[in-house]
C-alpha cells in the first residue's frame, strides 16, 4: 500500500500490484496478477473487457470446497457462448494488500482457457479479474511500468 498526499487529505488509499505481461505466442498479450483466494495464492488474468470477475469451477472447488457454490439462475454470456451454466461463491479475495472479504464471485467452467495456456506452455490461471472490481477500485493499468494501481 502506498501512502501519499491523497491518503492524508482525502483518505484515499492506493494499492499497487505488479503485472506480469506475457505473450500469447506472438498473438497478443495477457496481463496477469497474483491474487489470494481464501488465503491461497493464485494467478489471474486482468481482463478489462470482462464485465465480471470470474473463477474456474474446478480450481476454485479445490481451494474452497463444493459447499460454497450456489447455482445462479442466469446463464453466463461472453467467453464465446451465451449458455454457460454459472455458479456464485462467496470468497475472501485479496489483490496485493487490498482485502475484499465476502466477495460474491461468478464461478464458471474456464477449463478452455487453461487448456489453451497449457498448449502454449503457460501456467494455469484460476480466473479473470473483470471490470466489476476494476471500476469499483478505480484501476489504473500501467503497461509501461507493469503495475496495476487500485484506489479505495
Amino acid at each position: 500500500m502506498v501512502f501519499n498526499l491523497s491518503t492524508l487529505i482525502f483518505g484515499i488509499k492506493t494499492y499497487t500490484l505488479p503485472l506480469d505481461i506475457f505473450s500469447l505466442d506472438g498473438d497478443g498479450f495477457h496481463p496477469k496478477i497474483e491474487i489470494e483466494i481464501n488465503g491461497v495464492k493464485q494467478k489471474a488474468i486482468l481482463d478489462t473487457g470482462a464485465s465480471k470477475t470470474a473463477f474456474d469451477h474446478d480450481l476454485l472447488q479445490a481451494i474452497a470446497g463444493e459447499q460454497v457454490f450456489h447455482l445462479d439462475e442466469k446463464l453466463s454470456t461472453g467467453l464465446g457462448t451465451n449458455s454457460m451454466q454459472c455458479f456464485k461463491a462467496t470468497i475472501d479475495l485479496k489483490l496485493g494488500d487490498l482485502s475484499i472479504p465476502n466477495y460474491y464471485a461468478a464461478v464458471l467452467d474456464l477449463s478452455h482457457i487453461n487448456i489453451a495456456y497449457e498448449k502454449l506452455g503457460l501456467e494455469k490461471v484460476i480466473g479473470v479479474i473483470g471490470s466489476d472490481i476494476l471500476v469499483r477500485y478505480k484501476a489504473i493499468v500501467d503497461y509501461e511500468n507493469k503495475v496495476l494501481t487500485l484506489k479505495v
